[in-house]
């Protein structure tokens, strides 16, 4: 027989993860601990608290708060003693954030959506002209709406348009939005303050339900729904719509799809660091 070679079995404690193979420093994972439960708990804790929250003894809590406070990752408080996140924490965290772009991280939510409710679901961003799709998932149903990345959705018309007039902050949208009521108020015949006042009632009623809908906006005999998504500073910065037929897409502010929408647009926005308290505020 030919020679063989000889394959030696890997331990069963080997994985594919090199960052699990890697050796770390135990005590800093250990420590960090104590900085996850201050951002968890989004005030200031008391040492013993925050000791109990991670199942550690005060005294060895305190001597990794010492090494954070010098650090800068943690801060306390000289007149009540509680410890808080401090300046550095944040450097690190808005550096984090500043890297995070809402498309990609969108396209996995987009998917689920579009699976869940079988209808065609897009996300949309403010851009040079205005409401700009610029990812859209199509569903595979026999009757479906088709978007184009690239398309511009007036503001007064459509789910997406009104949902970034009632949340979105910016000089340009008032000109476009302005421009828009002027020709709407020729065509009717009326005046454009008037159909200002009709458009902000609107959009009270967008801002309460935190979803705006729409129908025959887009093209006649489409539905929608359109949901604004949030960063980190509690800016709009992108709106997840969903479009489908009438007769089969159901337009009820309460409806399945509406409250899907809403979710996938909360989802995206805890994922750009939107809290955890505000986006409980979108579900409501």
């Amino acid at each position: 027989m030919g020679s063989q070679r000889r394959i030696k079995a890997l331990p069963q404690t080997m994985t594919s993860d090199p960052v699990k193979q890697a050796q770390g420093v135990q005590s800093v994972e250990i420590g960090s601990r104590l900085l996850a439960a201050l951002a968890a708990n989004g005030k200031s804790m008391m040492l013993r608290d925050l000791a109990k929250s991670v199942g550690m003894p005060a005294s060895k809590a305190h001597r990794y708060l010492v090494s954070f406070v010098r650090m800068g990752l943690v801060e306390q408080d000289a007149n009540t003693g509680r410890y808080a996140l401090g300046h550095f924490a944040l450097t690190l965290g808005l550096a984090s954030l500043a890297r995070i772009e809402p498309v990609s991280l969108a396209t996995p939510i987009l998917e689920d959506l579009c699976e869940e409710i079988g209808e065609t679901v897009a996300l949309a961003v403010w851009g040079t002209n205005g409401a700009t799709c610029v990812r859209c998932i199509e569903a595979t149903g026999p009757v479906t709406v088709t978007l184009r990345t690239g398309i511009v959705l007036p503001l007064t018309t459509t789910a997406t348009g009104r949902v970034f007039a009632a949340f979105y902050q910016s000089p340009l949208l008032k000109k476009v939005l302005d421009a828009e009521l002027g020709v709407a108020a020729k065509a009717g015949k009326t005046t454009q303050m008037a159909l200002m006042r009709e458009f902000e009632e609107r959009l009270t009623e967008i801002r309460c339900r935190g979803i705006a809908r729409a129908s025959g906006g887009f093209a006649p005999g489409i539905n929608g729904f359109s949901a604004p998504v949030f960063d980190h500073t509690g800016s709009m910065v992108a709106a997840i719509m969903s479009g489908g037929t009438i007769g089969h897409f159901n337009m009820e502010w309460d409806s399945s799809l509406a409250l899907c929408v809403k979710e996938a647009a909360t989802k995206l926005s805890i994922r750009l660091g939107y809290g955890y308290a505000n986006a409980g505020e979108l579900r409501n």
